[in-house]
């Protein structure tokens, strides 16, 4: 039986013995849509996603950790569909509230910014989405340092940015700073050193290295 599959059993139990609302439910439910979006099923995910938020905003309201970590998955997924509007707004309520959440200074946080910087690049606004790549680089560097995992993957989607711009000299070195810093820190055979690596030789070979 595939993972799929064993996970669907496990829902399809928890439902019966538990009720479809009920938190190790719902948490299966997550579960599975991230199955299948591994799989490349994101239109059997969607409906997941939106049976938890919904469930979740009835039951927690929206300022809630595991409220606002369904609504993030969604909106991913809303955003892959090609929805980069409703995508944003979603990401943008998210960072509304997740100082009140999490912290002013927690993770997750911070990773909301990033993720919304993502869907506000991926609309075409490239100066919106490199202030808040800016701003979520001061404070994850600020917090946890310029080797962190999260302030890698900011300065990263930074140097993307900054390409696209065609501000390409201060891209390509910031690109390699996070290659250079992932290799130290990580490894070279870590998933996102090779991921650093793919984006630095695009950069190369497009500019002509």
């Amino acid at each position: 039986m595939s993972d799929i599959a064993e996970q669907e059993t496990r829902v399809a139990e928890l439902r019966r013995t538990r009720g479809e609302e009920h938190p190790d439910t719902l948490a299966a439910m997550l579960d599975l849509a991230e199955l299948l979006w591994k799989e490349g099923r994101i239109a059997a995910a969607r409906p997941l996603e939106g049976q938890v938020v919904a469930a979740r905003l009835r039951l927690y309201g929206e300022t809630h950790a595991d409220t606002l970590k369904a609504m993030g998955k969604l909106a991913t997924t809303i955003g892959a569909y090609g929805d980069l509007a409703a995508a944003r707004a979603m990401q943008q309520r998210i960072v509304e509230l997740a100082p009140e959440v999490w912290g002013e200074d927690g993770r997750d946080t911070w990773r909301a910014l990033n993720n919304l910087a993502g869907t506000v690049a991926a609309e075409g606004d490239l100066p919106g989405a490199r202030e808040l790549l800016e701003t979520a680089i001061a404070g994850m560097t600020r917090l946890w340092g310029e080797e962190d995992g999260d302030s890698l993957a900011a300065m990263g989607n930074l140097a993307g940015v900054l390409w696209q711009m065609d501000e390409r000299d201060e891209a390509y070195w910031l690109q390699q700073q996070v290659v250079e810093t992932r290799r130290r820190v990580q490894g070279d055979d870590d998933p996102a050193t090779r991921a650093a690596v793919a984006a630095f030789d695009i950069m190369q070979r497009d500019a002509g290295f």
